[in-house]
């Protein structure tokens, strides 16, 4: 008979025992359970507490945060939301956080991204304290997993065979001598009654031969054995002599760990030593040893929640002198937070540092990361689909071109849940690498679409009339986001308490989600466009430009176009200006960017948006407001020789007839070149409307050019336009489109 069944039998010993004295006997069971990690059997009471209260927010936040222990993402998500519908935060501020953690990890972005707005507006008046710090912290990482979840990777994904992996819990670490070694959290006598998470479940080394290229089925081993202490998170030294593990005393399983090591000769393994306080520090959890080769000396890496850290387990470093002196331990503050990092391993082939965390962008709960290393650590790099998932992802290694690591992604084996045990995977790439075709490549371009970069209001160059600006878009970005505390000032003006507040978060909310995600969105658009470039391809690239309402309608259209003009800048400026061949045509392997810029000005923005100069809280420093100063990069399309975007160009490539009286006669011209050695025959021209009458030759010579004449055929619309028409010339399917635009006086 299991644990489970005898404390049942002993909770409901007597017939006699009323129901809300089993209640209370099955809350306490619950607690002490979940107290000391007995995460499934706490759950298990908590729903039997549940058949008999179901009402109860303490037991509902309870058995939410068992189920949050047990990885069972999706029933904790349901009952944290219950909490929060209940008590909104009030009696457990907390569930917030935790409803939007769980959200994310089971890749509810968007929900996500909501649950932590409202958690950051929750605790805005404890800006240095931890629940505001993670719930901005996460606004920005599911913004960033929204935009990562579009990219797609052609590593062969593979879920390691039974020999390895169990219904419960596996952990790799490295591939020596033809044998797989990682961790695993099982019982020492598996019954037919298995269970999860009981305490008689121990983490153990095990290894996996491999005969040709098949993992044998798996064994302990028994020399690193230790009679009720959990062992794991093995490194090999450099010489292949020494072996350094993790030696666990857990309490529930809040491990606390000190790393030991083992001499390693002839096959066979010596007693275990510790390395002593340099490095296990008395009261500290000290875990997860990596041994790397870095600036020439043998380093040992490891995870520690020592003193000095940032927060949490911290991953440090320290250089090991004759096989057994360490140096005085560092840490890496460029990638350590106040979360926890986890599993560090080093590839010496490379340079390069990977670890798992809980708080930089990523998609779920732990993600793999890599940052690269000369002098000192360079930029960290999310791995990506399908090393990471909404999930925890850690313990990465590279044996080879092949990379392992342990998830509890769904498609684990488990008995309890879906994500309660970790498993280990491996990804590689392709034995046959087929390139992309230009469609493929242009849709992984679109799919970052739109990218869309904000502006402060009148900015650049204020007024002016100006059509183009010298300005950089960066500079413009870095001056308005240097603006935020006078937008928090005026947006919030005139109110007061919590009212205020909330106006103050708002817009704060308003420049992580669109302001700095533009920017950071424009990079990855920016990478993808130059290295399609390289290849030689040529891009039209399509830029709408859009403003508030506040000024006039012509000065707007003005303005929009200077914004344009500083994204160019921007491109033009980059990484000593790269772009330029590219925009210039004057690149050696033929490749180009054509932008058609599309200058809307006010024609499209929310009429409801304030344009009183007079009210700038609502006119200038409102969300509102702010959300309609952008442009937006709209489409990308391939530019074919046999394509009309390849052989025409448009001056200017819009026709805005500005403020006009709705009765008014006009005519107005677009010169319309072409560049080809053939002429172009029009063979019509489609209206989504009967406001303009469209007149030009029917037939443009080869290397000519001409007007394409708009005059009006009846009364405008009242109030702001827009509206296409479409050129079609025979032999192309795809037409020519040129905007009217306008505001009917």
């Amino acid at each position: 008979m299991s644990r489970f069944h005898l404390i049942l039998v002993f909770l409901c010993a007597s017939f006699g025992v009323s129901a809300q004295s089993r209640l209370a006997q099955y809350l306490k069971a619950a607690e002490d359970k979940y107290r000391n990690g007995d995460y499934y059997y706490s759950v298990e009471l908590y729903e039997m507490a549940m058949e008999l209260d179901s009402n109860s927010v303490e037991t509902l936040w309870n058995y939410a945060e068992a189920l949050r222990a047990f990885k069972d993402y999706r029933k904790a998500e349901y009952y944290y939301e219950k909490v929060y519908e209940r008590e909104e935060a009030m009696l457990y501020p907390m569930s917030l956080i935790q409803l939007g953690l769980m959200q994310k990890c089971n890749g509810k972005y968007d929900a996500a991204l909501e649950t932590f707005k409202k958690a950051k507006k929750k605790f805005a008046k404890e800006k240095k304290e931890y629940p505001y710090l993670k719930a901005k912290r996460e606004m920005e990482s599911c913004l960033w997993a929204k935009s990562a979840v579009k990219d797609t990777s052609n590593l062969i994904f593979t879920h390691l065979p039974e020999t390895v992996n169990t219904p419960n819990s596996e952990f790799g670490h490295t591939v020596i001598d033809d044998k797989f070694i990682f961790s695993s959290l099982r019982a020492d006598s598996i019954g037919l009654g298995e269970e999860v998470y009981t305490k008689s479940y121990k983490t153990r080394l095990y290894q996996s031969a491999i005969d040709s290229g098949k993992l044998e089925q798996s064994s302990r081993i028994d020399d690193l054995f230790f009679a009720g202490l959990s062992t794991g998170n093995g490194s090999f030294s450099l010489d292949r002599k020494r072996y350094y593990f993790s030696l666990c005393n857990d309490e529930g399983y809040n491990y606390t760990c000190k790393i030991m090591v083992s001499r390693f000769e002839n096959g066979k393994w010596s007693a275990a030593d510790s390395l002593g306080d340099i490095i296990n520090v008395s009261g500290s959890n000290t875990s997860m040893p990596a041994i790397g080769r870095m600036d020439g000396q043998e380093v040992l890496f490891y995870s520690s929640n020592r003193e000095g850290g940032e927060g949490g387990m911290d991953i440090w470093f320290s250089a090991i002198r004759n096989g057994n002196e360490y140096a005085k331990p560092r840490t890496i503050k460029s990638i350590n937070s106040i979360d926890n990092e986890l599993s560090p391993w080093w590839d010496n082939a490379t340079n390069t540092l990977y670890f798992s965390s809980s708080w930089h962008d990523g998609f779920g709960g732990y993600d793999v990361y890599a940052v690269p290393y000369s002098t000192q650590f360079g930029e960290m790099k999310n791995m990506g689909i399908p090393v990471n998932s909404p999930a925890n992802d850690l313990y990465y290694f590279k044996t080879g071109d092949t990379s392992y690591f342990s998830s509890n992604r769904l498609g684990v084996l488990y008995s309890k849940n879906p994500t309660c045990c970790s498993d280990i995977f491996s990804a590689a790439p392709p034995m046959i690498v087929i390139p992309p075709t230009p469609k493929e490549t242009l849709e992984d371009l679109n799919k970052r679409l739109p990218v869309t970069l904000f502006f402060h209001n009148d900015c650049p160059d204020p007024k002016t009339q100006d059509t183009i600006t010298k300005v950089n878009y960066m500079v413009s970005y870095d001056d308005y986001r240097k603006l935020l505390p006078d937008y928090q000032k005026e947006y919030a003006n005139g109110l007061s308490g919590v009212k205020a507040e909330d106006a103050r978060e708002d817009i704060e909310s308003f420049f992580i989600e669109y302001v700095d995600q533009g920017v950071k969105d424009l990079y990855l658009f920016r990478d993808l466009l130059l290295e399609e470039l390289k290849k030689g391809a040529r891009i039209k690239v399509t830029v709408q430009g859009f403003a508030s309402p506040l000024h006039k309608t012509a000065y707007n259209v003005n303005l929009t176009k200077r914004r344009i003009s500083s994204f160019m800048n921007y491109l033009r400026a980059f990484d000593s200006g790269v772009f330029v061949p590219y925009l210039d045509g004057t690149a050696e392997n033929g490749g180009f960017v054509n932008f058609v810029q599309v200058p809307f000005g006010e024609y499209t923005a929310n009429q409801l948006t304030s344009d009183n100069i007079n009210d700038q809280r609502n006119s200038v420093y409102s969300r509102a407001a702010a959300i309609e100063r952008k442009i937006e990069i709209q489409s990308v399309e391939s530019i074919q020789e046999d394509s009309l975007a390849f052989y025409t160009e448009l001056s200017p490539t819009s026709m805005d007839l500005g403020s006009i009286l709705r009765g008014a006669s006009f005519a107005k011209n677009i010169v319309f070149k072409n560049k080809s050695n053939q002429p172009l025959l029009v063979e019509r021209i489609a209206f989504d409307t009967t406001i303009v009458t469209v007149k030009m030759a029917n037939d443009i010579s080869a290397q000519s050019e001409t007007n394409i004449q708009f005059t009006n055929a009846g009364q405008l619309p009242k109030g702001l336009f827009s509206t296409p028409v479409r050129i079609y010339f025979k032999g192309y399917a795809t037409p020519i489109t040129i905007r009217v635009l306008g505001e009917g006086l």
